[in-house]
């Protein structure tokens, strides 16, 4: 079986019967890691003592006194941010669950770095067995921003940070700034032929995903994103249009694509030009659906934001179908 995506740190974790992400110390501590808590050169004792303790035991309860200590304000927001996002985690039988309780609730102070690292992991957790590489790279749609681009009549999709690194190197480099293009054309696109080399390759996350030939590859993702998340089954496919005069239901994938559906809805002028996709969902029999929605599958959208970045958000799937019982 291929591996990929190492750095989610789905080995730090445990996994109960159900192959549910049990939460660890170890993860725990792969969170104390992350530049946001690790004290800087500057930071006071106190914060050094706080992370030095924490990982030592990081399920140690912390007490006001010890945040009030310290120095610096932002170190203390951060701090706080770390330790409600805890809370959740240990409070919860699963990272799943965890995951879902956040995202119903709402995201609130949750940073998005993070709330994109839980749904690394627990992604991967939910693919786990899944061969196909172009869902695989596709699914890094649901946790890494998205440059998007169009060459010769193709979408493509490079990793934002990918296409950052490249540009860095262009402008650094007076020969590869005479070269000239878009960055994207120094990674490699994937297709068929390439494929095999996307498990070697994935957590660098620079393979370029075009989206004509990838959207069956992420109507795959979401599929067994919410058989893994909600226990439902459903058939996703990609479509070129919503033909249905008497369509009721619709899940903006972005916030640009939650915008346009809104206006649709209300009969609007929208940007449609700037969708990028467009799936439709009909949920299983037995999965119980609100009246309003029965007997209508879902139109899934997915838009490019007005600064050509696509950022999606996972979350809006699980929580905007149209379930009678959350799942």
């Amino acid at each position: 079986m291929n591996e990929f995506w190492v750095a989610s740190g789905h080995l730090l974790l445990d996994r109960d019967e159900a192959g549910r992400l049990v939460l660890s110390d170890d993860f725990l501590k792969a969170f104390l890691a992350r530049p946001e808590l690790m004290p800087p050169e500057e930071a006071c004792d106190a914060e050094r003592e706080l992370h030095a303790d924490l990982l030592e035991a990081p399920r140690r309860s912390v007490p006001q006194d010890a945040l009030a200590a310290l120095a610096d304000a932002d170190a203390r927001e951060n701090w706080v941010v770390f330790l409600a996002i805890r809370t959740v985690l240990m409070g919860s039988p699963t990272l799943e669950g965890a995951y879902l309780r956040l995202a119903r609730v709402g995201l609130g102070r949750v940073p998005p770095l993070v709330f994109n690292q839980l749904t690394h992991v627990i992604l991967r957790n939910a693919l786990h067995g899944c061969t196909d590489a172009m869902a695989i790279r596709a699914a890094e749609l649901f946790f890494r921003p998205q440059r998007v681009s169009t060459h010769e009549g193709r979408v493509l999709l490079a990793d934002a940070d990918a296409v950052s690194v490249h540009e860095r190197a262009r402008e650094a480099s007076p020969l590869l700034a005479m070269l000239g293009g878009p960055a994207t054309s120094a990674l490699d696109v994937l297709t068929e032929t390439n494929a095999p080399l996307y498990w070697g390759r994935s957590d660098a996350h620079d393979m370029v995903l075009d989206l004509g030939a990838g959207r069956a590859g992420l109507a795959t993702a979401m599929r067994l994103w919410l058989r893994h998340m909600l226990g439902i089954e459903a058939a996703i496919e990609p479509v070129s249009r919503i033909e249905d005069p008497d369509w009721r239901w619709f899940v903006g994938l972005d916030s640009t694509a939650t915008r346009i559906g809104n206006a649709l809805w209300r009969g609007e002028a929208a940007e449609a030009d700037n969708l990028l996709a467009l799936f439709r969902c009909t949920l299983a029999e037995d999965v119980p659906v609100l009246e309003a929605a029965m007997g209508h599958p879902v139109y899934l959208l997915l838009s490019a934001g007005e600064e050509g970045t696509l950022r999606v958000k996972p979350h809006n799937l699980l929580v905007g179908l149209p379930l009678a019982v959350a799942g």
